[in-house]
């Protein structure tokens, strides 16, 4: 293999590069900033259901109060949190003349931040759908 195969990252059979941390919070990036938004879309959408039909607008509410949409609800939260802490990060790898030697290790940060936090917020979030599922 060639030193520009390696370097371009081509082989003939696909791509040599399998992809690093760097790249993967990259993709977790993008994927939570678009489901972010079709959220908040399909919010503005059905709270302005209540001017055009209050009892379609009652009708969605209650389907919100299901254990799927509680799961979705926790996926929301997981989403908007990485998104805003990978934000951060971003911010200061383009703004703070040390951020490009530090982007790893203000990654595998800003994950521990997110588990920290996300362990207590979904056992909150989730609890009242355990508890009326399976009694408690």
């Amino acid at each position: 293999m060639s030193d520009s195969a390696i370097t371009t990252g081509k082989t003939g059979r696909g791509t040599l590069y399998r992809g690093d941390p760097g790249m993967w919070s990259w993709v977790a990036h993008r994927i939570t900033g678009v489901a972010t938004f079709f959220f908040l879309f399909a919010h503005v959408l059905d709270t302005a259901l209540v001017r055009v039909s209050p009892n379609a607008y009652d009708e969605i509410i209650a389907t919100y109060k299901t254990p799927l949409v509680n799961l979705l609800e926790v996926g929301l939260v997981g989403a908007v949190l990485y998104h805003a802490l990978n934000g951060i990060r971003i911010m200061l790898v383009d703004f703070w003349e040390k951020g490009a030697r530090y982007q790893r290790p203000m990654l595998w940060t800003i994950l521990g931040v997110w588990v920290l936090v996300m362990i207590p917020g979904a056992y909150y979030m989730l609890e009242r759908t355990i508890t009326e599922m399976f009694g408690g």
